[in-house]
C-alpha cells in the first residue's frame, strides 16, 4: 500500500459513523439496574479514538448529532478522547425526538455463562439521516488531506441514505490517494428490518470495490459479502481452519481484486469471560499475497468484550501507518484488541507502551 506521508496531510485517520451513548449497568442487568456508567461508542468511531488515544495519531470524525443535552454529552465524551469533530453536523432538535435524535445503547458486559447483551435505541438518529452532499469530502480529502479513511457495515445498515454517503466518501478518498478500510461488522438486528442478509450483501458488495483493507470475522465475510468455502456452513463457521481462511481469501480477491489487505480476528468463546484470541492478516505482494498470523492467546480473561474488534482494527491500521507489513500490523491489532477488552467501555484505555510490552511477551506482574 502506498500511504501518503504524514507531513502532506492534516489527519492520519478519519472515521465515518454513528456514535451513541452507552449505558452500562456494570456487573448487573439492564432490566434491574438503578444506575449506569456512561460511555460513548460506535464501531467506526472507536477506531479513530483508539488511534488517537493509544497510538497518538491525528484522528477526526464525520458524524451527526441532534443538538440537545444528550448530543452535548456525546460531544464532551468525544472531545475528551481527543478526536476532532470539525466535520460533524448538528441537527436542530424538535423537543421530543419525532424527527431527529441521538442514539442510546444499553450494553451488558456478560459474565461466565451469561453472554454479553446489547440493546440499541437508535431509530431516526441524526447520523442515520446524513445524505449525499451534506459533507464537503473534496475539502477534507483534497485540501486538508487524510492518510487513512475508515468506515463500516454498521453505519451502512442504518438507513437508505448511509450507503450512498459511504460510497461518496470512498470515491473521494480514492481520488485523492487516501487508503480506505471497511469493517463489515455484521449485526443481524440492524439488517433485520432493512432487507436481511440479502440486502446486507447487496449493500456491502456494492461498496467493497472502493475498499483497500477489508476487516471482519469469518461470519462477517460470509454474511456480508456472500463468500462461501466448500464444506463451510453455519454449524462449523467458528471452527474454520487456516486453510479454510486461505480459500476464503482466494475467493474474496477473485471477486474484489482491489483488496490490498484483509484481516480477521480469531475468537473462541468458552464463556463470556474466558476467550481464546488471535488474528490473521492477508497482505497483497508481488507474488500474490502472504498470510500472517498474530500471537494466539488462550484463556484470555475478558472484562468487557465490546470494542475488542474495533481496537484490533485501530492497532492493525497503526501497524500499516507506521510502515509495517502485515505481520507487524496484525500483532499490533491483536495485542491492542486484547488490552481493550481488559477495561470497561467500548473504547481503549491502553497505552502504546502496554501494547508493545504485550507484543514483546510482557507479563501482568505489578509495575511500581
Amino acid at each position: 500500500m502506498q500511504i501518503k506521508p504524514a507531513d502532506s496531510c492534516q489527519f492520519d485517520i478519519l472515521s465515518l459513523g454513528e456514535v451513541m451513548v452507552r449505558l452500562d449497568p456494570r456487573e448487573g442487568r439492564v432490566r434491574t439496574a438503578r444506575s449506569f456508567d456512561v460511555w460513548e461508542g460506535g464501531g467506526e468511531y472507536n477506531v479513530a479514538r483508539g488511534l488517537r488515544r493509544c497510538f497518538g495519531m491525528r484522528g477526526a470524525l464525520v458524524s451527526a448529532f441532534a443538538k440537545n443535552e444528550v448530543g452535548l454529552l456525546l460531544e464532551n465524551l468525544i472531545l475528551t478522547g481527543g478526536v476532532d469533530m470539525s466535520f460533524c453536523k448538528w441537527f436542530d432538535y424538535d423537543g421530543c425526538g419525532r424527527s431527529v435524535r441521538n442514539g442510546i445503547n444499553f450494553t451488558e458486559r456478560g459474565h461466565g455463562i451469561r453472554a454479553a447483551l446489547g440493546t440499541s435505541d437508535r431509530g431516526h438518529t441524526a447520523a442515520s439521516q446524513l445524505k449525499v452532499g451534506d459533507i464537503d469530502w473534496e475539502h477534507i480529502f483534497g485540501t486538508l488531506g487524510v492518510r487513512w479513511f475508515h468506515t463500516g457495515g454498521i453505519y451502512a445498515a442504518l438507513s437508505d441514505t448511509t450507503p450512498e454517503v459511504i460510497k461518496e466518501a470512498l470515491e473521494c478518498a480514492k481520488k485523492h490517494g487516501t487508503i480506505t478500510s471497511y469493517d463489515l461488522n455484521f449485526r443481524p438486528s440492524l439488517w433485520a428490518a432493512y432487507g436481511g442478509k440479502e440486502n446486507c450483501q447487496k449493500v456491502n458488495r456494492s461498496l467493497a470495490p472502493y475498499v483497500d483493507v477489508m476487516i471482519g470475522n469469518e461470519e462477517d465475510f460470509t454474511a456480508c459479502l456472500g463468500l462461501h468455502v466448500e464444506g463451510l456452513d453455519e454449524e462449523n463457521l467458528k471452527e474454520l481452519p487456516i486453510e479454510g481462511y486461505r480459500k476464503m481469501i482466494a475467493q474474496a480477491i477473485s471477486d474484489f481484486p482491489n483488496f490490498q489487505a484483509m484481516a480477521t480476528t480469531l475468537r473462541t468463546v468458552k464463556t463470556a469471560t474466558i476467550n481464546d484470541w488471535g488474528a490473521l492478516c492477508w497482505e497483497k505482494n508481488d507474488s500474490g499475497g502472504e498470510l500472517y498470523q498474530a500471537t494466539h492467546r488462550e484463556n484470555l480473561e475478558i472484562f468487557d468484550r465490546v470494542g475488542g474488534g474495533d481496537s484490533f482494527a485501530s492497532g492493525l491500521i497503526y501497524g500499516f501507518l507506521t510502515g509495517g507489513n502485515g505481520q507487524k500490523a496484525v500483532e499490533y491489532g491483536a495485542a491492542h484488541g486484547a488490552l481493550a477488552m481488559m477495561t470497561a467501555g467500548d473504547t481503549t484505555m491502553a497505552s502504546l507502551d502496554e501494547v508493545e510490552s504485550l507484543i514483546a511477551g510482557g507479563s501482568a506482574r505489578v509495575k511500581r
